[in-house]
This record gives C-alpha cells, structure tokens and sequence, in this order.
C-alpha cells in the first residue's frame, strides 16, 4: 500500500450541467475543492479528495477524473443518492443554481476514512457550499478541527455562493479561527458580509485572524498576500483571457504547492506562484491546469511588490 497523501481537499465533487443553446447541455466535473485536489495533483503534490459523489453517468465521470489527474482513490466514497449539480443557465456572466436534495455529497462517511491518513497529511483543504449544506458542513468543520489540533496545516477558501447567508456566520467564524491559510475573492467578501464595499469586508476578514496569511485575489488586476503587519501584491502579465473558470481554484494550488515544494523560500515567491498558476487557468477553456514550463514563464512575467 503506497504512503497516503500530503495533501487532502474535503468537500464537494459536482458536475455542472451548462446550457450552450435551446436544446444541447453539457456536463463538466466540477466542485472547488475537487478542482483544488486535482490541480495540485497536476502540480505536483500527492494529493486526494475527501467527497461522495454518485454511482450513476455523473458519478463516473467524477471517478474517471480523479483516478486520470493521479488522486488517491481511497478518499473517494460513492453512496446510491442522486448528484450534486450546479445547472449554469448562462454562462456571460455565469448564472446557476444547484439541484442536490439528499445527494451523494451530504452522504461523506468521515469515519470510513483510511486508518492512519491524519499522521501524513501536511495539509487538508475546505471551503465552497459543502460548508454550507447540512449534515455534511457539521462533519466537516468537526474534521477541520480535528486536525488542525493534531498538527495538520488548514486552508480555507468560502468561495461565496448564494446559499452563505446568515446561517453560515458560525461556520466562516469557526473556520477563521482554526485556518493556516485564507483565500477571499472581492465577491467573496462582498457575499459573506453583505456589503458592496469588499474593502470594509476585508477588514472584518483580517480582524476574525490577524496573523493568518490571507491570498486576496482581484481578477485580471493580481492579487495581494497579507501576512501579519507584511503585504506583498503581485500584478500578471497581459494575457489573452480564454476562460476564467477555476482560475481562483488553481490560484491557491499554485500558493499551496508552492509552500509544499519550497517550504524556506519567502512569501513574494509563493505569491509570484499563485498569479501564475491562476493566470495560465485563464489562457484555456475549463478549470484546465497550466504546465510547468508555463507557469514558470507567467511567474518570471509577474511584478511582485512588498508593502
């Protein structure tokens, strides 16, 4: 039996079903923190996704992914409930709505994990809906503070959906105060504080954590890294953008493979790794991983500045 993963990302697996005219569809996996497990894989790092999905066309479809992009099996569980799918009716600018009544997802068995997983985990990954439907969002802030009293580095990104309101306020306060590492979007911080000002968002953000590294993340415009009283900000070279899906997925990828492979270099070339890995998303169709030679040529065209 190989040695288990450095990496685990626990959440949702789903597949998007997008609408690309009156009558065709089209299926694509999906779920943030599948895609963050699989990208690191990509990039990398052994890695798995801690998920239930499905044992029917969908479900497949997630299973063959995952074994293709090199993820520990053993993670994945599969139960006979229906799939989680998020139906994007449009796609400019993408508007969806999820359909997952009792489905796979809600059915992760914690328990059922490999015995003996937590000792070689460096890092476990949470965020998206998972934590925000229940009984799945309950097991998983439980898993989320179990490990990091064991030791166990946590990285949190809420990625903010519509179903975050009120009710998810304990949730972003219990994980803000266990996570090593915090991604935020300004829709992000403009949906979890119901507010349009994404500025006042963030400081209520940094205030729940002071010292915890946040990657605040700003679209074709870079990104910032905020560690302690520091702030490093990293502007992308110009690009062709193809498609921005999963661009924020592989932007923590990119920051998280890069403290895993590079453990002593400084918070400017973790950063410089991030806009790289989030900009070369941006240069294909679909959450699509950039190769190595082409991050490493995003990363040498990316200006780095520290404040």
């Amino acid at each position: 039996m190989s040695e288990f993963p450095l990496f685990v990302s626990f959440g949702e697996a789903l597949t998007d079903l997008i609408r690309r005219d009156c009558t065709t569809w089209t299926s694509v996996p999906g779920g943030a923190p599948w895609n963050v497990a699989r990208v690191m894989a990509c990039f990398g790092v052994s890695s798995a996704f801690g998920g239930a999905i499905s044992r029917d066309c969908f479900g497949d479809e997630l299973w063959q992914s995952s074994e293709s992009a090199g993820l520990d099996m053993r993670f994945l569980q599969r139960t006979s409930q229906s799939p989680l799918l998020a139906i994007v009716h449009e796609t400019h600018p993408p508007k969806y709505f999820f359909v997952g009544d009792d489905s796979a997802d809600l059915h992760f068995d914690v328990a059922a994990l490999p015995s003996g997983w937590e000792s070689r985990a460096r890092w476990a990954n949470f965020g998206c809906i998972s934590l925000a439907r229940q009984p799945l969002a309950g097991r998983l802030v439980e898993l989320a503070e179990r490990l990091h009293a064991k030791g166990v580095r946590i990285s949190y990104d809420p990625n903010f959906r519509a179903v975050m309101d009120e009710g998810y306020d304990p949730v972003l306060k219990r994980m803000m105060a266990i996570a090593d590492l915090v991604k935020v979007s300004e829709e992000d911080l403009r949906g979890l504080f119901r507010t349009a000002d994404e500025e006042a968002g963030f400081t209520r953000l940094r205030a729940m954590a002071p010292n915890v590294p946040i990657l605040y993340t700003r679209g074709g415009e870079g990104a910032a890294l905020y560690v302690g009283e520091r702030t490093w900000r990293a502007v992308p070279p110009d690009i062709e953008v193809v498609d921005t899906v999963g661009a924020g997925d592989c932007s923590l990828a990119g920051l998280l493979s890069s403290l895993l492979h590079f453990p002593d270099a400084g918070w400017d070339v973790h950063l410089r790794a991030s806009v790289a890995a989030g900009t070369g998303a941006c240069l294909a169709a679909g959450a699509t991983p950039p190769s190595d030679e082409l991050r490493e040529r995003l990363a040498a065209g990316t200006q780095v500045s520290a404040g």
